[in-house]
């Protein structure tokens, strides 16, 4: 149950080996396509490698050059971008499923607790740069995730470091909208978010991580860096990182005084 990011979206892989094997039966070389397409021959490399996403262009010179009659166009539908990273999508599925979440964030407000300013705040500013349309992809699914702080029976628990309430993404008025936003979601009956002062335990330095408790009874976590992503079931490593939620737990402000620090932030703004 561990997934990374060891590997390119598979419909790029897919249609760019496609491409290759077109292109060669035909018997037209990977510079006269590219010159065709006027594209850099390291450019088709990458795209027939799938390593860069095979663009509508190349699909569609490639198909007229090497004869394919539309068997080359016909993968443009399938590869519009993936709503999440890789290495993120095994635990998509889980956290849609989960009865209990509990997350903890360092220097982040949480992806379901982000408004959509935010969110394209930071999917558009990661490098390397994602194109237009992934970054519209992705922002519309993390928003689409937050319907499940709208599922009753869900319970959903947020520890944010005081570090990421201070750092302003994009503008002060954006920020505000995302402290008002954390007010508001935090009115919910199945939704805690507490703040973790600066001073917490050494444990709230590791990293981000979410625990999962499915309906089966069966407990989860998962663990993301900046280009990977663990998902584990193992009761070693979920026993580790209970503790360690248990100790910034401890240490956080109650829902109640986090409401009012949040609130006193946003005032400042």
């Amino acid at each position: 149950m561990t997934s990374d990011n060891s590997q390119p979206p598979i419909g790029w892989r897919y249609c760019g080996s496609q491409c290759k094997l077109w292109r060669e039966r035909a018997g037209v070389t990977r510079d006269a396509l590219a010159k065709e397409a006027n594209y850099e021959y390291e450019t088709v490399k990458s795209m027939e490698l799938g390593r860069r996403k095979p663009s509508q262009r190349l699909l569609e010179i490639a198909d007229d050059m090497c004869g394919a009659k539309g068997m080359l166009l016909a993968a443009v539908p399938f590869l519009k971008p993936e709503p999440f990273p890789s290495y993120s999508q095994n635990f998509m599925q889980y956290e849609a499923e989960a009865v209990v979440l509990n997350s903890y964030e360092p220097m982040l407000v949480p992806g379901l607790l982000q408004t959509e300013e935010t969110a394209r705040a930071l999917i558009g500013g990661s490098w390397p740069h994602l194109d237009d349309e992934t970054v519209e992809e992705r922002v519309s699914a993390r928003m689409d995730r937050k319907e499940l702080l709208d599922i009753q029976n869900k319970l959903l628990n947020f520890v944010v470091n005081e570090a990421a309430l201070r750092i302003v993404l994009a503008d002060r008025g954006t920020h505000k909208r995302q402290l008002l936003e954390l007010l508001e979601q935090g009115r919910r009956r199945n939704v805690a978010i507490q703040v973790l002062r600066q001073r917490g335990p050494q444990a709230a330095l590791n990293g981000p991580f979410v625990l999962l408790q499915m309906p089966d009874h069966e407990n989860l976590t998962y663990e993301e860096g900046q280009s990977y992503g663990v998902l584990s079931g193992d009761a070693a490593k979920v026993t580790a990182v209970s503790q360690r939620y248990a100790m910034i737990l401890r240490a956080a402000l109650s829902t109640e005084d986090s409401a009012e620090f949040i609130r006193k932030l946003a005032e400042e703004l």
